[in-house]
């Protein structure tokens, strides 16, 4: 506990424009004292200090400098996470406390575990990880008081598979992140693992290319997405250098020249890539991107392949089936887009495309 005594002191004796002297005649002490005093060289009796804080019409505390800490779990979590974040040691000592104090609280627990994790992995330092272990396996004792839908055991163990790695106990981090890979939300982290820390780069490959799958999904949504808020912005430049990205990105995953799902994607993000065109007042080039769109879904729509063993992805499942929530086919999804955009301009020269195709 740190207190500010003497720096206010003199903050007070100046704010009233006092000079040593004065102060040491209004309080009946020498001027050698309130220097003293206002150096830290020594502290004023209590009796002297209450005659202080009323002359200057202050409480003991705003004298002293001292603030009661905030010892609510909220307040402990924010002040663990802001030791870390300047990577202040005092952290493991506040968490000890805390947990001292307060040793059946999932939130408690979990913030003292990630503390300790914190710590061990940047100074390589075994004990402290190994301590955030013990403390991961608390909290997932106590998972029934969680309430924020971020968390779960599923999360922990991944906290968890971290931890095992820092030790240099890869099989243990792999096997507990097997056992929570639902989804194949952690193939990334199995596969990276099997391949640089273990060199097993055949095992690796299969999780590796789930991952490169499920994250490809993934960057599309937040792309496509991320445009719509930039065109509402007014964005349009950084918007299409967005889509723009995103089909260079996607392109190589074609294989030959058969119109395929990555077909059926490319159609989507050209349709949202005409609805900015609109936006921007150029008819003319949404018309020619939604040509092209409707070219594409014809020939999908034609001979529909949901497979995956057109693309140029190694994923080693024969049995993954393709698939998005627009609709049931490539036309389908593109009329689902402009339904959800809800541009007049783009869905009148839309219907006029497929009328004049008729």
């Amino acid at each position: 506990m740190k207190l500010t005594l003497a720096e206010n002191i003199r903050a007070f004796r100046k704010e009233r424009r006092l000079t040593q002297e004065q102060f040491a005649e209004a309080m009946g002490v020498t001027v050698g004292s309130v220097y003293k005093w206002e150096t830290s060289q020594t502290i004023p009796e209590l009796s002297m200090l209450v005659e202080i804080a009323d002359f200057f019409d202050t409480s003991m505390d705003a004298l002293l400098g001292y603030r009661v800490k905030d010892n609510h779990i909220a307040a402990i979590g924010e002040r663990l996470r802001e030791f870390c974040r300047v990577r202040n040691p005092e952290a493991l000592v506040e968490a000890e406390k805390a947990l001292k104090k307060f040793p059946d609280s999932f939130a408690v627990v979990l913030d003292c575990a990630r503390a300790y994790a914190f710590f061990g992995g940047g100074s390589k330092n075994r004990a402290e990880t190994r301590r955030a272990l013990e403390l991961y396996e608390q909290a997932k004792l106590l998972i029934s008081q969680n309430h924020d839908p971020e968390i779960s055991e599923q999360t922990i163990s991944r906290e968890m598979a971290r931890a095992w790695l820092l030790l240099g106990e890869c099989e243990k981090s792999i096997e507990l992140l097997k056992k929570n890979n639902a989804g194949g939300v952690y193939s990334d982290s199995i596969g990276v693992v099997l391949a640089l820390y273990l060199k097993k780069y055949e095992e690796a490959e299969p999780f590796l290319a789930e991952s490169l799958l499920l994250n490809t999904i993934g960057l599309m949504d937040s792309i496509a997405g991320y445009a719509l808020i930039l065109s509402a912005r007014g964005e349009y430049g950084a918007a299409k250098r967005m889509l723009s990205g995103l089909v260079t990105y996607l392109a190589p995953l074609k294989e030959g020249e058969k119109v395929d799902f990555a077909d059926k994607i490319m159609a989507s993000i050209y349709t949202v890539m005409a609805y900015i065109h609109t936006l921007e007042g150029k008819p003319e080039k949404a018309a020619a991107s939604l040509r092209d769109v409707l070219a594409v879904v014809r020939q999908f729509d034609g001979a529909p392949d949901y497979g995956i063993q057109t693309l140029r992805c190694p994923v080693h499942r024969s049995d993954v089936i393709l698939n998005d929530s627009l609709g049931a086919t490539a036309t389908d999804s593109v009329e689902t887009i402009l339904k959800l955009l809800g541009n007049r301009e783009l869905t009148r020269i839309w219907k006029e495309l497929v009328n004049d195709e008729r």
